[in-house]
């Protein structure tokens, strides 16, 4: 992607001249705000929302502002390349798509396409259009809407991974990690922070957890280890006499005597996303079972790093870590295995009044570079374990700070999400050309044509 800020920006002004505006909005806050009046209540709070009061979202977007960039003058600048490479892979940009759970949610208020039914269809698969057209990695859900498979059929042959929630069932984790590799997935991010649900006070006060309704657990209800899971709970039930059991959350409120319309509405949603005729899943027992069979294997919090090795032994391909915030974990990380690392707390969805991750990526950086190195930049080692970054990035600016602090690249989340809420894979597109965009232009107003020049050097720190 050489030069491509000057594209982009030429080809919106000549738009301009025509009375066209863009795609979306250039501009990060009315992005958010455009999607968040065309998304439904329940989708923009999972997706917008985070722990607590919000002070964890805050301090990610605060931080950037504590980091100020250099402009540097007189430097030939003229030819400028995005192009960098990671695990051994060439990309364009150093950009990641995000894994984004429940995508289905971005996009449940396109009733013109189907609404709610038709969803999953248009989630990955046309973000999955998107990266095909940029060439930029999808980080593939373990809380996809769209089974994995599906995704790797309309990636092509752009490049994809697959994160990892790490369930209770080891048998489930082999079987996920199996489907990865057969799908083409070029490494693993273990995601470390969610073996429990932080306080999504957004998504309390609806009293609404997509998983509960069957939305965002397309990986589960097409894996056949998982299938088998279902079975088991359903046979246990009906010598036991006693329905589907489990939890009670998805079960005991839909099995009552005078169920609420919302729980008519659950019961449905539970049908219509499991495989299978729809009426036929409302008289049988499986798709309930089902989303209580998620609810039990979904986390394990009795995960410790000598697990890490356990998933070493099970795989070829790189693991990554992703949730890391202090030195010492990215340190135990890779004695255990990892082949890289990702500094995120999780767009701040997990923990409220924590550290923004941006004050968390250089002294991470810092502790692989003297524990072996991250990557190809002024500021990185030799032995080429990457260090990547989210939460918080919304602009080119943000990525180039990353880059400064030390990434080797990083993943976009929820702007991309706003994008496909408002024009679906051009929505997608849109953004992230804006994204990249932005970048190469910061990038020549500092006086760097190349991504890894960018380093500390580039910050007034």
């Amino acid at each position: 992607m050489r030069n491509i800020g000057r594209t982009v920006q030429s080809s919106i002004y000549r738009d301009g001249v025509f009375g066209r505006r863009p795609v979306v909005p250039t501009d990060p806050d009315a992005l958010a705000e455009s999607a968040r009046r065309r998304m439904t209540r329940t989708g923009w709070s999972y997706v917008a929302g985070g722990a607590g009061a919000q002070r964890t979202v805050d301090a990610n977007r605060e931080a950037f502002g504590r980091y100020r960039i250099v402009p540097r003058q007189m430097v030939d600048v003229g030819e400028r390349s995005l192009a960098t490479t990671l695990l051994g892979r060439d990309l364009p940009a150093p950009v990641l798509f995000a894994p984004v759970g429940a995508l289905e949610l971005a996009v449940q208020h396109q009733l013109g396409r189907g609404g709610r039914q038709a969803a999953p269809r248009n989630a990955e698969p046309a973000l999955a259009r998107a990266a095909r057209d940029l060439g930029l990695p999808v980080v593939i859900s373990t809380q996809a809407s769209t089974p994995m498979e599906d995704t790797a059929a309309a990636l092509g042959d752009s490049p994809r991974w697959f994160q990892l929630y790490w369930s209770s069932d080891d048998a489930l984790v082999e079987s996920f990690v199996s489907r990865a590799e057969a799908s083409g997935c070029e490494a693993i991010v273990v995601t470390l922070d969610t073996h429990v649900l932080g306080w999504r006070t957004r998504d309390l006060d609806l009293g609404y957890l997509p998983f509960a309704r069957a939305e965002g657990i397309a990986q589960y209800l097409s894996d056949p280890v998982f299938q088998q899971l279902v079975e088991a709970r359903v046979r246990a039930a009906g010598s036991a006499g006693s329905g589907t059991g489990g939890s009670g959350t998805a079960g005991s409120e839909t099995t009552s005597s005078r169920p609420t319309v919302a729980a008519v509405r659950s019961l449905l949603s539970m049908a219509r996303h499991h495989p299978g005729p729809t009426w036929r899943n409302l008289t049988q027992p499986y798709a309930r079972a089902a989303v209580e069979t998620f609810l039990d294997v979904f986390s394990r919090s009795t995960l410790t790093w000598t697990d890490l090795a356990w998933l070493r032994e099970r795989t070829t391909l790189p693991i990554l870590v992703k949730g890391i915030q202090h030195p010492d974990d990215a340190r135990a990380a890779l004695d255990h295995g990892a082949n890289g690392i990702i500094v995120s707390n999780h767009g701040g969805r997990q923990i409220d009044n924590a550290i923004a991750s941006l004050d968390a990526l250089a002294p991470v950086a810092d502790a692989v570079r003297a524990h072996g190195g991250t990557g190809t930049g002024p500021d990185a080692g030799t032995a080429g374990v990457p260090v990547l970054f989210d939460s918080g990035i919304r602009t080119g600016a943000d990525v180039f700070t990353a880059l400064a602090l030390g990434a080797d690249a990083v993943l976009l989340g929820r702007p991309w999400v706003y994008g496909l809420a408002l024009a679906g894979a051009d929505g997608v597109r849109a953004v992230t050309e804006h994204v990249l965009a932005e970048l190469d232009l910061t990038m020549a107003l500092a006086g760097v044509s190349a991504t890894e020049q960018v380093g500390r050097h580039n910050l007034a720190l």
